[in-house]
């Protein structure tokens, strides 16, 4: 997970040793509540992968999901301009108030058909920024620009060479194989999908 990198601290020292996190949906970026978090409750988050509050009522670290099991797992963690609020975009594994709805709010958070590329491409750039050595996509990433060139020119070739068989699935994955190298490819050239629909958006209006 990345934090903002021009403010990598919270000042918990600010509002008394604790801020609030507002916690959104990744992929349809849906805001799904908002709880406090003490400099424990942070770290704890940023250590395990999963959104760890300070109860204010109890009085103690509680980590969402801990008796449901619908766990808020983080993507990446971002602070406002003060350092003094959070912003933590996560994947929520079921619903996320206690009272069965999808945010706190009683809204629904409804993903569109493509939101998961949003998640995907905040996912590759967390590995890159904070690379893990389990991870392949952090591998990728130490092995530096030619290997990943090399490697999306290989998947694009496997993409030619199963687009003149019949084995539908087959294609599929090697599409699937291609568009995740291509999104690695982005990132480590600092570009974002955006910035490629945005080129293709200024050709259709020509």
């Amino acid at each position: 997970m990345s934090d903002s990198p021009k403010r990598t601290k919270p000042d918990f020292d600010k509002s008394g040793g604790l801020i609030p996190a507002i916690i959104q949906d990744a992929a349809t970026r849906q805001v799904l509540m908002l709880g406090y978090m003490n400099e424990k409750a942070y770290k704890k988050t940023r250590k395990e992968g999963k959104v760890t509050f300070y109860s204010r009522s109890k009085e103690r670290l509680w980590t969402k999901g801990e008796t449901s099991g619908h766990f808020l797992d983080v993507v990446e963690m971002k602070l406002d301009c003060d350092r003094d609020t959070l912003l933590v975009r996560v994947r929520p594994l079921g619903p996320v108030c206690h009272t069965g709805a999808d945010t706190c709010f009683d809204e629904d958070n409804l993903r569109e058909d493509h939101s998961f590329i949003r998640e995907l491409e905040a996912i590759i750039h967390d590995r890159r920024v904070n690379p893990s050595e389990d991870s392949y996509t952090s591998k990728m990433f130490r092995q530096g620009i030619n290997k990943i060139a090399k490697k999306f020119g290989e998947e694009a070739v496997e993409v030619v060479i199963e687009a003149k068989d019949d084995n539908r699935d087959l294609f599929l994955n090697e599409c699937a194989d291609l568009f995740y190298n291509f999104m690695v490819l982005l990132e480590v050239k600092d570009a974002k999908l955006a910035d490629v629909v945005g080129v293709l958006e200024g050709r259709n209006k020509k």
